[in-house]
């Protein structure tokens, strides 16, 4: 079984024991569904599950009074195998974006404290409308992504000893063995090639065949294609789907910035910006923000129409290159813009999955950019992405013009530390 944080997560809402219902968001295929089954098998004598996909009968139990005793009665009318036990039974409510009124249900469950309640779904962002009422105040949002880069290093048996001693160089500052170093940096391209995705990771763990995952993924791919025609307002289906595979041609440019022309040429972010609100609700991109100001509240400073789309898993995003791209990672021989667009987007992973809002900066039209924003008790550090190890010319005007507490640059090579500015291996990008 994959090791999951989220199971921490799970785990603290259950001991906080507060009236709500948890609700875990996230694009499909994350492994929403496995981890709620293990978090009750370990916590719970009893589970009562429904997916409104498999079973849509289930949806008549939730169209009249939505008081617990009645919702009860009409899932025991379909299902008499479904038992409730009150404070051992945890009612599970999978796919819950297809019944709207189960979502509503999530406020008197909560109140009636009598059984723990978890929903989940994959399209929760774009049903939302369909909800009479949103249970605010008693639904703890959660939301879930693939497996990180430090997930997929337990994956592969490199447990948290091996994570243990990465940070102690980091914590230290001090450079880390050059053989052991290079090792980790591929261990990095393995995830970028791999991804995070559960199904391409267990294909991986069983068969160590880059091609078996790949073919994998081109499914995972379909899918979302697949839930894009399904769910997706018929006249924004083809404009939800242009964008999502333009995405590896936007961060394939020398600029990274997202541009509609791309996707078609001579258009307008008029056409195509609620397109990609769809596939940002669908959980399946992030944007990062271009700030104009490097200051706090970075968000205060957001660039309307300036911003950088990246995909929630490095794994698909090289899976859509085609399977030529992942030898060229994997092996550390890729060149040009696509290796840039690439490493942003692995770092972008990385950062995302810890819970790191993305903004960049980027003045004007110049080719100074900092790929990352981060803000702490110190205030804003800069991040700058390096694939190799070449020049930061953009990080160290950044440093003269704005005088950051420190500075953060991530490259293919060792740590080290010059004036403010401290460089990093790539893969200690899991611990800014």
């Amino acid at each position: 079984m994959l090791k999951r944080k989220i199971m921490d997560v799970l785990v603290r809402w259950k001991n906080e024991k507060k009236k709500e219902c948890l609700l875990l968001k996230g694009a499909r295929q994350v492994g929403k569904t496995f981890i709620i089954r293990e978090f009750a098998k370990q916590n719970y004598k009893n589970i009562v599950e429904i997916n409104f996909v498999t079973k849509p009968k289930f949806k008549e139990a939730f169209e009249g009074s939505l008081k617990m005793d009645d919702i009860i009665r009409g899932i025991t009318l379909r299902d008499d195998s479904m038992v409730f036990v009150p404070g051992e039974t945890l009612l599970f409510l999978d796919e819950i974006q297809e019944c709207g009124n189960a979502r509503t249900a999530l406020k008197p469950i909560a109140d009636d404290g009598r059984f723990d309640c978890i929903a989940s779904g994959s399209m929760l962002g774009i049903a939302y409308k369909e909800v009479r009422s949103i249970p605010v105040g008693y639904e703890k949002q959660v939301e879930m992504f693939s497996l990180d880069f430090e997930e997929f290093l337990w994956a592969k048996g490199n447990g948290e000893a091996v994570v243990g001693y990465m940070k102690e160089f980091f914590d230290k500052k001090e450079r880390i063995d050059g053989s052991t170093n290079e090792v980790l940096l591929k261990k990095l391209r393995e995830y970028a090639v791999i991804g995070g995705m559960p199904a391409a990771v267990n294909k991986y763990l069983e068969t160590n065949n880059f091609g078996l995952v790949h073919e994998v993924q081109k499914e995972i791919i379909a899918s979302y294609l697949d839930d894009i025609a399904k769910y997706a307002p018929a006249a924004e289906k083809p404009k939800v789907r242009a964008c999502y595979l333009s995405i590896p041609d936007q961060l394939a440019k020398e600029n990274k910035k997202f541009q509609y022309s791309v996707v078609e040429k001579g258009t307008s972010a008029r056409k195509f910006e609620n397109s990609l609100e769809w596939l940002r609700d669908a959980g399946l991109i992030q944007y990062c923000h271009n700030v104009s100001t490097p200051i706090f509240p970075l968000p205060a400073h957001n660039q309307t129409g300036y911003f950088k789309v990246y995909l929630t898993d490095i794994g698909i995003l090289n899976a859509m290159y085609g399977f030529k791209m992942k030898e060229e990672v994997y092996n550390n021989t890729l060149k040009g813009p696509a290796k840039g667009g690439i490493y942003e987007n692995l770092i972008a992973d990385i950062l995302m999955k810890k819970g790191i809002p993305l903004n960049y900066y980027k003045p004007g039209e110049g080719r100074q950019e900092i790929e990352f924003l981060l803000t702490n008790d110190d205030g804003v550090i800069p991040l700058e992405v390096k694939a190799g190890n070449g020049r930061t010319l953009s990080l160290d005007e950044f440093i003269k013009r704005f005088d950051p507490p420190y500075a953060l640059k991530l490259i293919s090579g060792n740590i080290g530390k010059d004036g403010k500015k401290l460089t990093l291996p790539l893969y200690m990008a899991m611990f800014v």
